[in-house]
This record gives C-alpha cells, structure tokens and sequence, in this order.
C-alpha cells in the first residue's frame, strides 16, 4: 500500500524557516514524479515544487521560486521542502504527492496524496 505522510509543519513568524519532510512506503520513490502543493480557505490547490528523475530535475512555481527549495533522499524514501523567508500569504495545507505517469505543477496528474501538514505563518 502506498502512503505518504507529512510533518514539520507549524507556526512561525514572517521571514522565519521550516522544512517539510513526506515519508513515503509502498513503492520505490526514486522512480516517481513527486511534488509539493498547498491549499489555504477557500483557495484551489496550487503546485509549488517538483522533482523528478531521482533529484535531477526540479520546477519551481513562480510564487515560491528563490525561497523554496524541493529535496529527496531516495535512501529514506523522503520528499523534503526547505521554505524560507516565509510570508503570510503561505499560510495553507501542505500536501506531498507522487504521480505514477506525467509530471508537473497540476493536481490531476498525481495520484497519491499525504494527509496534509499546516504551516501558518504569522506574527
């Protein structure tokens, strides 16, 4: 069975750092297109990062490009999102996923989910 599980997240202060880890079990990671979305109230999921190709590749979303940072360790089967310089505007759910086909920054293509991290960001 396929699980991805989240944690790292919490509270923290504008400009402030947090690192997201995913745990992954069930497959071989490395051989997966994974990524990292958010969802905030009443906003649709959005594509932040993804990696691909065991680490090689990398594609960032404009909103979070030069402050996050996506990383795996295929020896723990571990999806990480470095955030810096954290805004209020990433305040949301945090969601690591795996697509088995495709790859890229929209939520269709994945077709396994975490259960979600929050990150709120506030002073």
């Amino acid at each position: 069975e396929v699980q991805l599980v989240e944690s790292g997240g919490g509270l923290v202060q504008p400009g402030g750092s947090l690192r997201l880890s995913c745990a992954a079990s069930g497959f071989t990671f490395s051989g997966y297109c994974l990524a990292w979305f958010r969802q905030a109230p009443g906003k649709e999921r959005e594509g932040l990062a993804v990696v691909l190709g065991g680490g090689r590749f990398t594609n960032y979303a404009d909103s979070v490009k030069g402050r996050f940072t996506i990383s795996q360790d295929n020896a723990k089967n571990t999806l990480y999102l470095q955030m810096n310089s954290l805004k209020l505007e990433d305040t949301a759910m945090y969601y690591c996923t795996a697509a088995t086909f495709g790859c890229g920054l929209r939520p269709n293509v994945y077709n396994y989910w975490g259960q979600g991290t929050q990150v709120t960001v506030s002073s």
